[in-house]
């Protein structure tokens, strides 16, 4: 999948999946040859998880 479309699917925008792969929640994902980035359904299973974790009351770090 790529970027736009886990970011639908897990209900954020994009520069959200940027920033947890800078904060380390969501591993780097591997690019195609043009350098488009491809994730897994793993990836919307982890953002997902981490923005329940938020709303609940969670900080990123305890989320890790």
């Amino acid at each position: 999948m790529q970027t736009g479309e886990v970011a639908a699917r897990a209900g954020v925008n994009i520069q959200t999946l940027r920033y947890y792969e800078r904060r380390g929640l969501l591993g780097r994902p591997p690019r195609t040859a043009s350098g488009y980035r491809r994730y897994s359904e793993d990836a919307v299973r982890i953002v997902r998880f981490v923005k329940r974790a938020q709303e609940l009351g969670f900080t990123l770090d305890e989320a890790e």
